[in-house]
């Protein structure tokens, strides 16, 4: 059994009260995922960029998931439609 990594990577900018993140995952074929998640601080809410950036990273990985299971039903899709070598 091979062992495998994927990376992804997250971006993050900060300006104001807007955070915003992009995750991002290569494939191993060149291909690219890339998720985007945003927050925007409550003005009733205290100053803590780190909070900012944990929401906005935690939003973009979703994003990310949910590209990555769309892919994946789509290539098992294509995978059904092939007939079976004998």
């Amino acid at each position: 059994m091979a062992n495998k990594q994927w990376t992804v990577q997250i971006y993050l900018a900060d300006e104001g009260d807007e955070t915003s993140a992009r995750a991002v995952l290569i494939t191993k074929g060149g291909g690219r995922v890339d998720g985007i998640g945003r927050r925007h601080r409550n003005p009733a809410d205290a100053r803590v960029p780190e909070i900012g950036e944990e929401v906005a990273a935690s939003r973009a990985l979703a994003d990310l998931a949910g590209k990555v299971a769309a892919i994946t039903k789509q290539d098992l899709a294509e995978s059904a439609a092939i007939p079976a070598e004998s």
